[in-house]
This record gives C-alpha cells, sequence and structure tokens, in this order.
C-alpha cells in the first residue's frame, strides 16, 4: 500500500511523526508537510510565487518533504509533483480539534480535500486536543479498523475524524454548529490578533461532531468536496430549466 502523509502543523509537528509510525506497518509511507504552520490555510493554494520544497530527513524508510506553502499544495506536490498515486491519503493528527463550522478553515482537511479533488480515492483527516496527541495515536488500529469493517470507502471517500481523550464510543457524525469565534484584539497601534473563545452550544446530539467528541467519544464524519446544495439544485432545476 502506497501512502501520503500531510499536515497543516508542519513537517515537525509531533502528530505528523506519530502518524507515521504508525502507518509504516500499513506500507510505503511518504510524507510532505509544511515548513512552517499553516492552520487556518483551509484548501489554499499558491499560484502566484515559487515556493520552496525539499527532501528532509525524517524516520528510517520514509521519504519526507518539507513545502514552503500550503497543506493543500503538500497534496499536490504529492500527487502532482511527484506523478504518483496514493491508497491512503492521511491528514494529521492534528494539534486541535477540526470540528463543528471550524471545518471550513482546517487546513488538515483542506489537504484532503485538495486530495480527493485529485483523484484520491481513500482520505482521512485526524484530529485531537492538544493534550491527546500520544494517547490517540493509540485509539488509530481501532479507527481504522471501524472504518475497514464497515465498508465506509465504499460509501464515500473522504473522512474527518476527531478522537476525544477518554474515546468511549465511535460515533459517525455530521459537521456540527459554531465551536469557537474570534475577537480583534489589538496588540498595540495597528496591531490586531484574533483570539478565539468557545461559543460550543451543547445539544447533547451525538449525530453532531460537536457534541460526541466533547462528550468523550470519537467523531467520523463523511465530507465532500461537493459545494453545490444538491436538494436546492433539484427543486430548482426541475422548475426553472427549460
Amino acid at each position: 500500500m502506497k501512502i501520503l502523509i500531510v499536515n497543516d502543523d508542519g513537517i515537525h509537528a509531533p502528530g505528523i511523526m506519530y502518524l507515521t509510525k504508525w502507518a509504516q506497518k500499513l506500507g510505503d509511507v511518504t510524507v510532505i508537510a509544511p515548513k512552517r504552520e499553516q492552520s487556518g490555510k483551509s484548501h489554499s493554494i499558491n499560484i502566484v510565487d515559487s515556493f520552496e520544497i525539499k527532501t528532509v530527513d525524517f524516520l528510517p524508510g520514509v521519504k519526507a518533504y518539507r513545502v514552503d506553502s500550503s497543506p493543500s499544495d503538500c497534496s499536490r506536490f504529492g500527487i502532482l509533483g511527484l506523478k504518483q498515486e496514493y491508497d491512503l491519503v492521511l491528514s494529521g493528527i492534528n494539534n486541535g480539534y477540526n470540528m463543528g463550522r471550524d471545518i471550513v478553515y482546517s487546513g488538515t482537511v483542506g489537504a484532503i480535500f485538495e486530495a480527493c479533488s485529485l483523484g484520491a480515492k481513500r482520505a482521512i483527516a485526524v484530529s485531537t486536543c492538544p493534550s491527546n496527541l500520544d494517547q490517540a495515536i493509540e485509539q488509530m488500529d481501532r479507527v481504522y479498523d471501524f472504518i475497514l469493517k464497515n465498508d465506509l470507502f465504499s460509501y464515500n471517500p473522504l473522512y474527518n475524524v476527531n478522537i476525544s481523550p477518554e474515546s468511549e464510543q465511535i460515533y459517525i457524525t455530521r459537521q456540527g454548529g459554531a465551536y469557537y469565534l474570534d475577537d480583534f484584539v489589538n496588540q498595540g497601534g495597528d496591531l490586531y490578533k484574533q483570539c478565539g473563545k468557545m461559543v460550543f452550544n451543547d445539544k447533547n446530539d451525538y449525530s453532531l461532531d460537536t457534541d460526541a467528541v466533547l462528550h468523550g467519544h470519537i467523531s467520523i464524519s463523511p465530507l465532500t468536496v461537493e459545494r453545490t446544495n444538491v436538494d436546492v439544485f433539484r427543486r430548482l432545476s426541475e422548475q426553472l430549466n427549460p
């Protein structure tokens, strides 16, 4: 099995090291990660400027590249630059949850959106809270076995996984609501920084990724790169199209 591993926390982040060590037992691993942290870069790519891509020492038996651009560009280099096809694309383990409406900002998820846009048939983004990185990797066998046992990739190529420290049950979930919101805080003069505050509204609904994870469970959400509101499209096209 050929595996591509990317992230948005950067090539030196502990989460990608944990994930790579775990994935080596599945097959041949290539790691392509940003030179520096790229959190919040979503699905962005750089089509304006040249950027550096260098091979780096990582783990024995692992080809690794450092990319001075976004997580999505890491996926693009792996597939378009190296002209490779992968049996599995993994992103993470992210240092912080990617769930609810925050998914739209996530470079971790953006990287597998891009991989799937370029033809990847199996892709998983994995995130956890900052204090749980080393424990989260211990749940990867359980998560991956659940995905394979239930043949989830036959339904959808792209899944977003969030692992709570307790990891009691595994729930198939959908995207929840707002999780964090930012305040613009003046740092002096004309400098501002966006500082997050939790705005989570607990509905005790374990079909939502936010509720399931913050109540101590593992969330697996099927995502799609398709932005069309299919229900509205069908209704309007039936009424309005010639």
